[in-house]
């Protein structure tokens, strides 16, 4: 047992790791930040229904349910669609940094949509995150658009993460995601359409666009949603959250050591970001002791 959990521990910093990796090819993609995020469900789609064929999971469910797979299925798009139109307009540094806000986001939430209470130091942490900011947005003022999609797109992640978390109680995740997916891609589907985007052009796809496309869809979203939840099995939920509040700290190591001046950002910048991180991995470790208790 001690040996599955050491495993799973190291399997669970390579899937943050993958999903700190999201950035950078997001950053490698030629393609605009729309058809990027069409083209990555439509390919995650894919490979989870071969997943699901393969192991003959059942994803028969009611309509009522398949709407409310279908709207979390929008705003998971449009927080993809804001998160990669963040990066193409500012950089990956500057979306992480802004990103990391998400379980601030997530805290006001939850009170609203389950009517738990207002836990008041995350507030407090709250105001020290909006220090973090007011520091990056004082000396990247150039980057403002940037940062104004990547809160955004925070507050639709933590939207998804609060509604995913009534999913996941009943039904399979495979099943969800498959469907959440499906509906991303039907939805900017109806959005490309009516736009008259889809032309010839936009199916000729560059080789390297086309290989990036697919460790995007297949290694960091299909797979590493998939082996996430396995990991779960051996690991408490306090080391899985620890790990997760690196992925920021991964994707932008990444950035700074693959595109170099770039990324490359002023120490304010830096100073503000470790705020934003060290807050939340403070309030994560708060919240997973007075779970314990």
């Amino acid at each position: 047992m001690q040996n599955d959990n050491l495993k799973s521990y190291l399997h669970l910093h390579l899937i943050v790791f993958i999903w700190g990796f999201t950035a950078i090819l997001g950053k490698l993609i030629s393609l605009d930040a729309l058809p990027l995020v069409w083209f990555r469900m439509l390919f995650a789609v894919g490979f989870i229904f071969v997943y699901i064929k393969f192991k003959k999971i059942p994803i028969a469910i009611s309509k009522k349910t398949l709407l409310l797979f279908l709207i979390a299925g929008f705003i998971i798009a449009m927080h993809w669609f804001t998160f990669f139109k963040a990066i193409k307009v500012s950089n990956v540094s500057i979306t992480l940094a802004c990103l990391s806000t998400g379980a601030f986001f997530t805290s006001l939430l939850e009170p609203i949509f389950f009517g738990k209470k207002v836990v008041w130091y995350e507030v407090f942490f709250g105001l020290i995150v909006i220090f973090g900011l007011y520091i990056i947005f004082k000396v990247e003022g150039n980057y403002i658009y940037g940062m104004i999609l990547a809160l955004i797109s925070a507050f639709l992640s933590a939207s998804f993460a609060v509604i995913n978390s009534y999913f996941v109680k009943k039904y399979n995740p495979t099943t969800i995601s498959f469907y959440e997916l499906a509906g991303g891609v039907l939805f900017l589907s109806i959005m490309l359409l009516f736009s008259g985007s889809f032309t010839v052009s936009f199916f000729k796809l560059s080789l390297s666009d086309f290989m990036y496309l697919l460790i995007l869809s297949s290694i960091c979203t299909a797979y590493a949603f998939i082996a996430s939840t396995a990991v779960m099995k051996f690991i408490s939920p306090y080391t899985v959250m620890l790990t997760i509040n690196l992925e920021p700290i991964y994707g932008i190591i990444l950035a700074v050591l693959i595109f170099k001046d770039n990324e490359k950002m002023s120490s304010e910048f830096y100073i503000g970001a470790a705020i934003i991180l060290a807050t939340v991995i403070i309030n994560g470790i708060l919240k997973s002791r007075s779970k314990a208790t």
